[in-house]
């Protein structure tokens, strides 16, 4: 049974490692970055139109209001981050949310965290795939005929991928997250040097007219503002994964995951900010179904 199963083993899951060359499978921080933060990172594809999308309910006028909450969403990351770096200090063996309830609060207090991060990942997933798909499909409008299909695939894609061990989907993964982090800088310079030529186009977008759902003032305005800030945080998502993940680190692992955290919060921020930024200045406007 070995003999048949052996080769389907070392196609999933690789060559077995011995005990003594495990070290061989922790991560720099260069390549812990993109492993641990791809979901952060990628968050902002999404964030600043989730902003503007909430911001639509009140129609354009609340628009305004965008750079404030923004910041407002940069102020909680950083606070996050601040927080999550402290913990992988005091939590060497892995900072996560599951190992800092369970010794400050109990076991069952950190089975019901444990039991929010599965449901997070699972709607991350769902979320980051769904996204992806929509943005493929706006370049290559044939995918979205087949959206299903191709997200399913996705999924099966990166599961495999993951099954080979962190080194090896670090490697794997370095290259389209580093990518993404180039593109967007590259777009932002690119809109940075159109603005400066006077000649930056405006969006698609920039000429509909959005009919407010409701007058927003008073308490219900309070309410829209809060919900678009919640909706922004989407940028939050995945931060703890690198607290979660202190283990797999090169020595000194508290140190190095403390950097790694400390990069993201500066990448990630710094592309969602130029993202709403360019948005504001290409008078980007967001629908429910556009």
């Amino acid at each position: 049974m070995a003999s048949v199963t052996g080769p389907a083993k070392r196609f999933f899951f690789g060559r077995a490692l011995r005990s003594e060359n495990i070290h061989s499978t922790l991560l720099p921080k260069r390549i812990a970055l993109p492993v641990f933060a791809s979901d952060a990172l990628s968050s902002n594809a999404y964030a600043t139109q989730e902003i503007l999308l909430m911001l639509s309910v009140g129609g354009v006028a609340l628009y305004s209001f965008t750079p404030w909450v923004a910041l407002g969403v940069i102020l909680v990351f950083f606070v996050v981050v601040a927080s999550y770096r402290q913990n992988v200090r005091a939590y060497p063996s892995g900072g996560g949310d599951y190992e800092v309830v369970s010794t400050n609060l109990g076991e069952r207090a950190g089975v019901f965290v444990a039991s929010a991060l599965m449901v997070d990942y699972v709607m991350t997933v769902a979320v980051s795939i769904s996204s992806a798909v929509a943005n493929i499909a706006s370049a290559f409008p044939p995918v979205g005929k087949q959206a299903v299909i191709v997200a399913v695939g996705l999924i099966v894609i990166m599961t495999l991928m993951n099954l080979r061990g962190v080194r090896e989907s670090g490697t794997a993964f370095a290259i389209p997250t580093y990518g993404f982090i180039v593109g967007i800088f590259a777009m932002v310079a690119w809109g940075i040097w159109q603005i400066s030529d006077g000649t930056i186009p405006q969006a698609e977008s920039a000429t509909w007219e959005i009919e407010p759902e409701t007058t927003a003032s008073g308490a219900l305005l309070i309410f829209l503002l809060a919900r678009a800030f919640s909706s922004g945080t989407t940028a939050l998502t995945g931060i703890e994964a690198i607290a979660n993940g202190v283990p797999a680190f090169k020595k000194p692992k508290s140190k190095n995951a403390a950097t790694t955290l400390l990069l993201l919060g500066v990448i990630s921020m710094s592309m969602f900010a130029a993202i709403t930024w360019l948005a504001m200045v290409t008078n980007v406007r967001v629908t429910e179904h556009n």
